[in-house]
């Protein structure tokens, strides 16, 4: 069963039905005690009434009467004593009896054949069980009160070292490398070995973390060198009027290759390196001229290809973001739209602050569209070599930035992608 509560709700809740069982355990049994005691007692002191009025004289003279609150009767007696009928199928013992709207203890004796029974009006018994009841329900709902109380009382003691760690472990310095240990600020108890064993998960974040930066340095700074060296090989292979158009072409995709590859590269560098505020990392561009630069190199294949690019340049705001970043989203969906797209369209709309890409391709099912932002999760149609990072590229760039991306489906098929930039960070 999952408990939505919280841990100190539980406790609360745990408290009140103990509390709640126990006394009603105790209440219920008071009450059948008393009872019975009380039953007992009265058919005790009506026993002895009745032996009392039996020890007479003769049958036609009474030494002894019944009490004011009690009423005599007998088999064949005369005036008041006659048995009535209601009364006549009593066996010995004792009985509770209902005589209009009173009730009546009654104790009925048999000798020789002759019926005797004695009645005691029961009011004062009611009136004494119904104080009883009252003083009961009253102690088991200040009972439960009081187990509340005292279960909120304890919960807050309980869960406050909880409560505590909880927000050292929310801190983010506690990611910083001189972040105190916080063990040694708990009781050698459960909660003292959680703080221990998030000490030692901290540690190895910290270590990971380290060996990360290192690693994505020294990437980033090895691969710039074999790309500048490719750049500039390509550079002076244009230069050479030797290369026909076919080989010129090449080259220029060689070189297009390499300055993406270095984009890819810087992307990552501030991804892991959490930079993208350092506005100094990257220039900051606008919408447009982002969108034209991407039209450029991606014009060619598409057209080759045999799809029709369209281009609404709409009307976006003078905002500027950062390159990287937004080269790397846009080209990733105009990338992707191009790769499951076989014939048809592929749209790039600009808006005031997003963009939408849209295309006439295989289009993605509804219950992958959310998997689809995830690493290494590629559509239904597989092509190529790709591995399913440019969407988790896309989704991990807008989250880091404030921007927003969604999914939808086209008629009859494709997808559209549309990127949302209001929210960027200042």
């Amino acid at each position: 069963m999952e408990f939505k509560q919280s841990l100190a709700q539980r406790i609360i809740i745990a408290f009140a039905l103990m509390s709640a069982l126990v006394a009603g355990a105790f209440a219920m049994g008071i009450v059948a005690t008393v009872h019975l005691v009380e039953e007992k007692l009265i058919s005790a002191g009506l026993g002895g009434d009745l032996q009392r009025l039996l020890l007479m004289d003769s049958v036609e003279d009474w030494r002894h009467r019944p009490e004011p609150d009690q009423l005599f009767y007998f088999s064949g007696g005369r005036g008041d004593f006659q048995l009535p009928k209601d009364l006549r199928h009593l066996d010995a013992g004792f009985h509770e009896v209902f005589r209009d709207a009173l009730s009546y203890h009654a104790m009925v004796e048999i000798v020789d054949g002759r019926r005797y029974v004695l009645l005691q009006d029961q009011s004062d018994f009611e009136e004494r069980e119904r104080v009883l009841f009252a003083v009961v329900l009253v102690g088991f709902v200040l009972s439960l009160a009081l187990a509340v109380f005292l279960g909120w009382v304890l919960a807050r003691k309980v869960m406050a070292p909880v409560v505590r760690l909880a927000r050292q472990v929310r801190h983010r310095d506690q990611l910083l490398g001189l972040a105190p240990p916080l063990a040694p600020d708990y009781a050698a108890d459960e909660v003292g070995e959680l703080a221990v064993a998030f000490d030692a998960t901290l540690g190895r974040l910290r270590q990971a973390l380290t060996r990360e930066r290192l690693f994505t340095s020294d990437v980033s700074h090895e691969l710039r060198t074999p790309l500048m060296v490719l750049a500039s090989s390509c550079e002076l292979l244009l230069e050479n009027p030797a290369i026909d158009s076919r080989g010129r072409k090449q080259v220029e995709r060689i070189a297009r290759a390499c300055e993406e590859m270095r984009e890819l590269v810087q992307t990552f560098l501030m991804l892991a390196r959490a930079q993208h505020d350092d506005t100094t990392m990257s220039p900051q561009v606008s919408l447009a001229e982002v969108a034209e630069g991407l039209l450029g190199i991606w014009r060619d294949p598409i057209e080759r290809k045999g799809i029709e690019l369209f281009y609404q340049p709409g009307n976006p705001l003078d905002t500027r973001y950062n390159a990287t970043f937004l080269h790397a989203v846009m080209g990733n969906l105009l990338r992707n739209a191009l790769h499951y797209t076989e014939q048809g369209f592929i749209r790039l709309t600009l808006e005031p602050t997003g963009f939408v890409v849209e295309d006439s391709g295989v289009g993605i099912p509804e219950d992958k569209r959310e998997a689809m932002f995830e690493p290494f999760v590629r559509g239904n149609e597989k092509r190529g070599d790709g591995l399913g990072l440019g969407l988790s590229l896309v989704q991990r760039i807008c989250e880091s930035q404030g921007w927003v991306v969604s999914l939808s489906t086209m008629e009859p098929s494709g997808c559209r992608f549309h990127v949302e930039l209001s929210h960027v960070k200042s």
